[in-house]
């Protein structure tokens, strides 16, 4: 029995990609990202009605407010993350959340039709869904190896994809025996469930140390430096930088099919539980799709063609797109465009772009990625939801601003390649191959 069962774990671990020795951390990996994802994702269609709930023309003073609270919290972050140890960042960070979630729960409760309620859990959840992912793929890129990254990041991250499937899902069924309310208490719970799965994630690092790498009693250091070194840091180096280039096209290309989204779904569907359910329902697709690819493909596309076609791909596709919904602006159309998108995102980009900081320092890896995923993405939001907005403003189809989109695409996988490569020979310099 003993012997088939371990004929059977070899059998898995072929299949899946994964040593034997690292399954305990893929599964911790993968369940952290699953309860995060579930939790957001059941929270991000009552985002999106909020948001609906405050005015379609408002949106970009939405996304301007996400971005000033997105400044505001990066000094927060920055000196959490020099005074603390960082395998304790992580759980900090998630605590502070879960409380601010008890308290909209609260405020869901006293004063369910407070316009000022909803823009403001609005621009909180924005702050924290790239706050809270940015910290969970920090831990993930501090424990791995370049080389274990192309192999398991894209695995791991399928955790976020069937968080993602089943959080739309429970949000659909529970928002009316529940409430909004209700799935704010539940999303609080999978927080800390989340917080749990990441502390057996780098205690499994401490028993399983890289050959070459820091100790466990450094890595029960903390950082040091100042609140704002994630942000020097990034000025400092062409390699960030182009990071963050790609960050910020990576946003533009997102924020001008999410004013669309807004749009077509406001001008379609009048009911706000109806609008709910349509958010859903679309998250149900991608993450379906997403799912699929990452679990069986990403790993050995990156393994045998590199970071830099994960880059490239998706944003190809994009550009063509935005051709397409040029042409026929309808919302069939834009359903399609958007499924692909966001699948081929989570699938293929989101794991490369976290491979890319497998060969950055430590403190790179905490602060000047949480700089990157929060500040330069959120203001990417508000400049380009600017620009969209002026667009629609000046011309009367959507056609301008779609090819506007399908041009920013285009640099997007340009940058996209140019890191691929940066990443090869940064990779090689170190010996991770």
């Amino acid at each position: 029995m003993a012997s088939q069962a371990n004929a059977a774990t070899r059998r898995l671990a072929a299949l899946f990609n994964v040593e034997e020795r690292e399954a305990g951390a893929v599964a911790a990996g993968l369940l952290m990202f699953f309860l995060l994802f579930a939790g957001y994702f059941m929270l991000r269609p009552v985002r999106e009605t909020m948001g609906v709930a405050g005015g379609v023309d408002n949106l970009q003073w939405l996304f301007t407010g996400t971005f000033v609270a997105t400044i505001a919290a990066l000094p927060l972050f920055g000196w959490l993350a020099s005074k603390v140890a960082r395998r304790r960042i992580l759980p900090w960070t998630y605590g502070f959340f879960a409380a601010n979630l008890l308290a909209f729960a609260a405020a869901f409760v006293l004063a369910p039709d407070n316009l000022w309620s909803a823009r403001t859990f609005y621009i909180w959840l924005s702050v924290f869904n790239l706050l809270s992912i940015s910290v969970a793929w920090s831990v993930v890129v501090d424990v791995f190896a370049s080389n274990q990254a192309k192999r398991l990041f894209a695995l791991m991250a399928g955790g976020a994809s069937l968080g993602g499937l089943v959080g739309p899902l429970l949000g659909t069924l529970l928002v009316k025996p529940i409430g909004h309310s209700g799935l704010l208490l539940l999303s609080a719970v999978m927080l800390g469930g989340s917080a749990l799965a990441a502390r057996h994630l780098q205690r499994w690092r401490d028993a399983n140390p890289l050959p070459q790498r820091e100790d466990s009693q450094t890595r029960r250091r903390p950082l040091g430096g100042n609140p704002f070194a994630g942000a020097t840091d990034v000025f400092k180096s062409p390699y960030l930088m182009a990071i963050a280039l790609f960050v910020l096209l990576l946003t533009s290309v997102t924020t001008f099919l999410y004013f669309e989204q807004a749009r077509l779904v406001a001008e379609t569907f009048s009911d706000k539980t109806r609008q709910t359910q349509v958010f859903g329902t679309i998250d149900v697709v991608v993450q379906s799709l997403a799912i699929l690819t990452q679990i069986f493909l990403t790993g050995r596309v990156a393994q045998r063609l590199g970071v830099g076609v994960l880059l490239v791909a998706v944003p190809v596709v994009v550009a063509v797109g935005f051709v397409w919904l040029a042409l026929a602006p309808t919302f069939a159309v834009f359903v399609v465009v958007m499924v692909v998108r966001r699948a081929g995102e989570y699938a293929f980009v989101r794991p490369g772009r976290e491979m890319l900081y497998t060969v950055v320092t430590p403190g790179e890896k905490y602060k000047a990625k949480n700089f990157i995923d929060t500040v330069v993405y959120r203001g990417g939001d508000a400049v380009s939801g600017w620009v969209k907005r002026g667009l629609d403003l000046v011309a009367e189809h959507p056609a301008l601003a779609m090819l506007i989109g399908a041009g920013i695409a285009l640099a997007w996988a340009a940058t996209g390649g140019m890191l691929g490569r940066w990443h090869h020979r940064r990779e090689a310099a170190i010996g991770t191959q």
